[in-house]
């Protein structure tokens, strides 16, 4: 069931935002998830955008990169202006976004966190981002993503 009732849905129904919510049907567990998702939501893998919790120099920041490429850790660091990043322990990641692995949005957070989203969401009229569940994305506009997250945008996937 595709209804409201996710922090992410929430914030962007509070923020008279546009959007709309897409469900699918892919265990998080799946070789190729990214891929997976696209395909089932039926559109291009370099729109649908993935949601890792990071560490850079000891702080947690939310990197929003296509689910096409990996997260660059390096270039990650310098668009934050660190010198170090790697990815956050699960357990951490979900208790300070308050969503599980294979739902966390960048969206609706429970603490709002440091984001970096990969400059290619800009390339798109809108972008797919998890919208807080696992079997669901919303689209909204890159600018929207930016916007609501009062995130950073730089080259940080790597192909």
């Amino acid at each position: 069931m595709a209804g409201p009732g996710t922090p992410a849905i929430a914030l962007l129904s509070k923020r008279k935002i546009v959007h709309s919510i897409h469900p699918y049907d892919v265990s998080p567990d799946a070789p190729n998830y990214g891929a997976l998702v696209a395909a089932a939501l039926g559109v291009a893998p370099d729109r649908v955008f993935k949601s890792l919790v990071t560490e850079v120099d000891g702080g947690l920041t939310v990197a929003v990169v296509p689910v096409t490429g990996e997260l660059d850790l390096k270039a990650l660091a310098a668009a934050m202006g660190g010198k170090r990043a790697a990815m956050a322990d699960r357990a951490v990641a979900e208790r300070a976004t308050g969503y599980v692995r294979g739902g966390i949005s960048p969206l609706g957070q429970r603490k709002r966190l440091p984001t970096v989203v990969d400059s290619s969401a800009l390339a798109h009229p809108t972008v797919y981002v998890s919208a807080g569940r696992r079997g669901l994305q919303v689209q909204l506009t890159p600018t929207d993503l930016v916007a609501l997250t009062g995130a950073a945008t730089a080259s940080i996937a790597a192909a």
